[in-house]
């Protein structure tokens, strides 16, 4: 693209702008900017097909590119309301590490971010399409997974979760409802609300933040919690993978709590020696003792003998095939959603809500193109981009207080410091009143236990 003096722009790393070769004139890219010459970014260049899910910001619709490049293209869209967004200062916090995580890191098993703009009173994010659902969903209808199953997933999210590690990015809320499957069956992991940036060696953060049932004792306790947190919360995944639940679950929030903190853990006698140790070792209720806990991290995991027949490379590059395949009949197909969502028209619909002058600050620098299209748009949009959608919906027990937590505040390059205390919650048939925390905040009641009681029947 050229500048406004028709000068050519020397494209950066830095997704924000980019800087005029001759004239030297930073010019933001914003999609005016960037679709100058070529094509204008906005609603209008999407059409919308299908509901995926609402939240209390907006909603999640399957999309279909009308306009330039990749005309013709399914993606999904989340549209979100400027207005209720500003309202909460969490959301603020939480979508300012949501959005430059899904800005910054680009692996096989994390989400992509294809575009960001705005409208006056929205945000719009267009993700690739994960048209196999959430892996919470797959697992409801087998019940539990084989040992088989388990280890291949287990271990593409372990990959993903290495990944973030090594960028200094602890994730904080692993469970299925937060893993989904793309239209071949590998992993995505989605909804980076919770996470916490710049945790590197010896670093600890104090929020208490997650899913009850899958968070770590150190996180309970506000002792302090580093990237061990998340390894935790790969033997509870585990646990609850080949077993139909997660290792601990009461009726109540603080008798869950309790579980966490003091009982043994119990393991079914079908497990085999391998996957039993592993769980073991995951579950270490000291993070010093916890597998992966060291400065190897994740290579500590993979040398475990419960991946002893996985070729690391091969499912980095997923040249493994998976053990389960969404039958999907056309990429438009949303069968692996809910219906309750899937049924209804797709509308977007307008916005006039009038802004004051500080509240707009709050979204400045939301506009993103990603990398992949910035270089197609310096060879005339010569790009095939991966198309995935990625949404997140209420079908499952498990939902986050904000299911929808892209809440952006300006600038988006900040670190989140003294951030809130927030769930992840389960349902509950009564919460309970929002109690006080040590530093004044209060948390969302949560929701009880992983999955009621009917669930867990059939499941087991």
């Amino acid at each position: 693209i050229t500048c406004y003096l028709g000068c050519w722009i020397l494209f950066t790393t830095v997704p924000e702008s980019a800087l005029c070769k001759i004239c030297k004139e930073e010019v933001e890219l914003t999609s005016e900017s960037v679709n100058r010459d070529s094509e204008r970014v906005g609603p209008d260049c999407f059409e919308l097909l299908t509901v995926l899910g609402k939240g209390g910001y907006g909603k999640v619709f399957q999309v279909r590119k009308v306009q330039g490049a990749q005309t013709g293209k399914i993606f999904a869209m989340k549209v979100l309301k400027k207005a209720k967004i500003i309202r909460n200062a969490k959301d603020t916090a939480h979508t300012r590490a949501e959005r430059e995580i899904l800005e910054t890191v680009r692996h096989p098993f994390i989400v992509d971010l294809l575009y960001a703009f705005q409208t006056g009173g929205k945000l719009y994010l267009i993700l690739e399409c994960l048209s196999g659902g959430e892996l919470f969903m797959q697992l409801e209808k087998e019940g539990i997974f084989m040992e088989d199953t388990a280890c291949f997933y287990l271990g593409e999210i372990t990959l993903a979760l290495g990944h973030l590690h090594s960028n200094g990015i602890i994730y904080r809320d692993l469970k299925p409802e937060n893993i989904m499957l793309n239209h071949q069956g590998h992993i995505k992991l989605t909804d980076f609300g919770l996470c916490k940036e710049s945790i590197h060696d010896g670093a600890v953060t104090h929020t208490f933040c997650g899913t009850i049932e899958y968070m770590a004792p150190e996180i309970l306790t506000r002792s302090g919690h580093n990237r061990a947190v998340d390894w935790w919360s790969l033997g509870a995944l585990m646990y609850d993978m080949m077993t139909g639940s997660p290792p601990f679950t009461a009726e109540n929030r603080k008798k869950t709590i309790d579980k966490i903190l003091k009982c043994k853990l119990s393991l079914p006698p079908y497990l085999t020696i391998d996957a039993r140790d592993l769980i073991k070792k995951l579950l270490k209720k000291s993070p010093a003792q916890r597998l992966g806990s060291s400065k190897a991290d994740c290579a500590d995991i993979q040398k475990h003998p419960f991946f002893r027949h996985i070729n690391w490379d091969d499912l980095l590059n997923k040249r493994v095939e998976p053990p389960y395949k969404p039958q999907l009949q056309s990429e438009e197909d949303v069968s692996q959603f809910d219906t309750r969502f899937t049924r209804q028209t797709p509308v977007d619909s307008p916005d006039d809500t009038s802004l004051s002058h500080s509240a707009e600050h709050a979204f400045a620098g939301f506009t993103y193109v990603a990398p992949s299209v910035l270089e197609s748009l310096k060879e005339g949009f010569s790009f095939e981009p991966r198309t995935r959608p990625v949404r997140r919906h209420n079908s499952s027990p498990r939902t986050p207080i904000s299911p929808l937590k892209f809440s952006p505040a300006g600038p988006f390059k900040s670190s989140i410091d003294g951030e809130p205390d927030i769930l992840s919650p389960t349902s509950p048939p009564a919460a309970p009143a929002p109690k006080p925390l040590e530093n004044g905040t209060t948390t969302q009641p949560i929701r009880t236990p992983a999955r009621n009681k009917k669930q867990k029947g059939q499941r087991r």
